[in-house]
């Protein structure tokens, strides 16, 4: 299992590392690319093509913002879920960001999370889906985040 992290910028990666921290925590791979879908969107294809004929379960976690034409070209083309995760500075940056997420045309699947944390445990249930071992960390997790409340 895979978890590519396709970023629009390499100003990006501060904000994946948000993400990879909690991937990290479950030992679960994942490969970092910097493809903007406006400047280089025969990259983003030609990862997306690779990743398509992949035998292993792939979840993508897009980061981009202001105008995020990467995720909608990603979910377009990938037969992998899609998971975006638009960076964010401040409260006014995040209402930017998220607004050109969650506005993707029919047929193009991007589930949007705005919390770095939740992306991460976003894709994690999705790939437990695919992997009891991982399923059972993610349960595990999740009986953690409980006893927390309980305690």
């Amino acid at each position: 299992m895979l978890i590519p992290i396709i970023l629009g910028s390499e100003k990006d990666k501060a904000f994946a590392e948000k993400i990879t921290a909690h991937l990290d925590a479950f030992d679960i791979p994942y490969k970092i690319h910097v493809a903007s879908a406006h400047k280089v969107p025969e990259l983003v294809l030609s990862l997306v093509e690779n990743y398509n004929k992949s035998s292993e379960a792939v979840c993508y976690i897009t980061i981009a913002g202001r105008s995020n034409g990467l995720s909608g070209v990603v979910a377009a083309n990938a037969v992998h879920p899609v998971i975006a995760c638009p960076p964010y500075k401040d409260h006014d940056d995040m209402m930017v960001n998220i607004n050109s997420t969650l506005m993707m045309p029919s047929d193009t699947p991007v589930m949007t999370v705005i919390d770095p944390q939740n992306a991460a445990m976003a894709a994690l249930r999705i790939l437990g889906l695919t992997s009891s071992e991982l399923n059972k960390k993610v349960v595990q997790r999740i009986g953690e985040v409980k006893r927390g409340f309980l305690s």
